[in-house]
């Protein structure tokens, strides 16, 4: 059965994630970003924020509309308002899964989860509502990650890590057994994480240290 999907966000996520619906049942109809540019994926319309998306629902009025929110970086709070918003228009929050992804029979998956090529989610691991496993990441066995997370591109995370909503951790960075990342905090490219993060504290460096407010924007 065929079933039609909408993209919020026409950044370079949306790429990746409409490589990752073949083999699939999705389909994608539409990409909706905020600014008005041109649509990432040729041959598919793309209309501007709300706005545009209600002019489409009112012309189309379609059934059986899915949606997976294409934005990455530190925007986890922004994924889950606009799933929000998605699910009052009576669209279906759906995870998207790339068929060489390994995902433990044991291992629970949130609404919305997206879970990118070559990448692995082991035993007993929970990850929460849109919650980003981006491509040839590594999440070890009975980790949690929180609501809006985000796990980039070739980051390791050992065994029973915690990494809480809308954290962020950066390419390449490698977390220790046991640790917890913090709400909103941010882990840095290539760091190695010896021990907990603050909520909100961003880390650098190997091993991780905190970067100064003054800098965290340099």
């Amino acid at each position: 059965m065929v079933r039609r999907i909408v993209f919020w966000g026409g950044s370079s996520q949306a790429l990746v994630l409409s490589e990752a619906l073949d083999c699939t049942e999705f389909v994608l109809c539409l990409v909706v970003d905020r600014e008005q540019i041109a649509s990432p994926i040729t041959g598919i319309p793309i209309v501007q924020g709300r706005d545009g998306l209600e002019r489409w629902l009112e012309k189309n009025k379609p059934t059986d509309l899915h949606f997976s929110i294409a934005i990455g970086g530190t925007l986890g709070k922004d994924r889950i308002e606009i799933a929000d918003y998605l699910i009052s228009r009576r669209l279906m929050e759906r995870s998207i899964i790339h068929r060489t992804a390994y995902i433990a029979k044991t291992a629970r998956v949130g609404a919305g989860a997206q879970i990118l090529a070559n990448s692995t989610v082991c035993a007993g691991v929970t990850l929460g509502r849109q919650v980003i496993v981006n491509t040839a990441a590594s999440i070890d066995h009975e980790s949690i990650i929180g609501d809006g997370a985000h796990i980039s591109a070739g980051a390791r995370l050992a065994g029973r890590v915690r990494v809480d909503k809308f954290a962020f951790v950066g390419v390449g960075a490698i977390v220790l057994p046991d640790l917890v990342i913090g709400e909103g905090a941010v882990i840095g490219a290539g760091a190695v994480v010896t021990r907990s993060v603050a909520p909100g504290k961003v880390m650098v460096g190997n091993p991780a240290r905190e970067l100064p407010s003054g800098q965290a924007g340099a």
